[in-house]
């Protein structure tokens, strides 16, 4: 099987690379084993220099990086730079703080001695999506690697150029050779690589569908899981907000990363004495937006990564529309070549709607008006997604009291849903389970042992 990535913005093909054969693959979990003992005896301080050693080259080559996740994946440049400086910040986070995280920890017992130590456990084996394609990876391999892991990466088939430069800079940093090693691989043979004994652990970032069947493969062999999977993030707007910046930072949460993003806000739940306000400020940002060529400098909102994505986003628009939902702008399949949709705006959406239902993974903004902040809270809960939630009003005390009701990982009281290494993320309901970053992150993949002594 061959796996091509496609230009999405011109649906040339750039690159094809053949599957990783079952020979090549089993030298590679051979090598991860072995290399990954050795690693794991190492000092910490030593993991950390080669961390930072990571953080030095992403930054060093963060254009050409950009460029690349640019003809994969559709990305505009300034994303994509940005996106490979979060990189090097995650690594230079762990760099700095992993030694603490990994300190043996006293209890006081019955022994003369008793303590909490965190041992690495062993390759990790980690499904990751082409909406990041660098972040994404870094985001599960810098606290694995940092906790005395190797990492065994199975990227999207369509950023499979972005899977080998990630590869060569966790070379170029003086890690050991096969301790972190990119494959091409079916879903098939995926699943052959979780029943391997010498995978310890699997971690996925994708759809509810692919973490179900993942899970299930990885519950027949015992293996320890992360699953971060959708998201239909709520964006509440109470009758305290700061409008106008509700409304600026809401087409910033919608259309980051094109609308391709887990955490995008999704669902703009906004409480009736504001709305009508809060829907033309939002819906004059998000037209300001420049859609195009992800290649020129200038681009704000670039293709949508595959056409078939695409296909279904304007399904679900389609659909929404069908059922009640009314359509303010956008809502149309560009002319031309490429994969490219426009930003759109739906209101009077309820649920039942696959806007309010669904995972609109695109530049697809739902807004649902409601009485007051009881009604809001409820709303932002009826889905079965819980990754992300957003909350505006100009009382904090209500931010923080609101923020314990709702059903999500992350709640972030007048700002942007964002992922930050030094806080833990995550979802609940069908948004996953387990979490990535912070010490939290950096010890799902540890035996977390106990020694008592006499």
């Amino acid at each position: 099987m061959s796996l091509q990535s496609i230009n999405p913005a011109t649906g040339d093909v750039i690159e094809t690379f053949e599957e990783t054969s079952s020979a090549v693959l089993d030298r590679i979990l051979e090598r991860a084993d072995a290399v990954s003992r050795d690693w794991a005896r190492r000092p910490v301080a030593g993991r950390e220099a080669r961390l930072a050693a990571a953080g030095r080259v992403l930054r060093e080559r963060k254009d050409a990086y950009a460029r690349t996740m640019a003809l994969e994946m559709g990305k505009p440049l300034a994303q994509g730079a940005a996106e490979a400086e979060k990189c090097a910040w995650v690594c230079e986070y762990y760099a700095e703080h992993a030694a603490r995280m990994l300190a043996d920890e006293p209890r006081q017992t019955d022994a003369s001695r008793s303590y909490v130590r965190f041992d690495a456990i062993g390759p990790v084996f980690a499904i990751m999506p082409w909406n990041f394609p660098f972040w994404q990876v870094f985001r599960f391999a810098a606290p694995a690697l940092a906790a005395g892991n190797a990492g065994i990466l199975k990227h999207a088939p369509n950023v499979s150029r972005c899977a080998l430069d990630i590869e060569r800079v966790f070379q170029e940093a003086g890690f050991p050779e096969g301790l972190f090693a990119a494959v091409r691989l079916s879903n098939e043979a995926a699943a052959d690589v979780i029943a391997d004994t010498r995978v310890r652990a699997v971690t996925l970032t994708g759809s509810d569908r692919a973490g179900s069947q993942v899970a299930a493969q990885a519950g027949r062999h015992l293996k320890k899981t992360v699953l971060e999977l959708g998201g239909s993030d709520p964006f509440i707007v109470l009758h305290d907000a700061d409008v106008d910046a509700a409304a600026r930072t809401a087409a910033e949460a919608r259309l980051q990363n094109s609308g391709q993003s887990c955490i995008a806000a999704k669902r703009f739940i906004v409480v009736e004495p504001v709305a009508e306000r809060f829907v033309g400020l939002f819906a004059a940002a998000m037209q300001q937006r420049r859609m195009g060529d992800p290649l020129d400098p200038g681009t704000q909102i670039g293709p949508q990564a595959r056409l078939d994505l695409r296909a279904n986003l304007h399904r679900q628009v389609q659909e929404s529309v069908r059922r009640g939902a009314r359509l303010l702008f956008g809502g149309e399949l560009s002319a031309g070549r490429g994969a490219f949709y426009p930003p759109t705006l739906l209101v009077a959406v309820e649920p039942g709607m696959p806007a309010f239902d669904e995972e609109t993974f695109g530049p697809v903004a739902a807004v649902i008006v409601v009485a007051d902040e009881r009604e809001a809270i409820r709303i932002a809960n009826a889905s079965a997604y819980g990754l992300g939630a957003s909350l505006w009003t100009g009382d904090r005390e209500r931010g923080e009291r609101l923020a314990r009701e709702i059903e999500a990982g992350s709640v972030f009281v007048n700002g942007l849903v964002k992922s930050d290494p030094r806080l833990p993320f995550g979802g609940v309901k069908r948004s996953g389970y387990g979490r990535e970053l912070s010490e939290h992150g950096l010890r799902e993949f540890v035996n977390i042992k106990t020694v008592w002594v006499a």
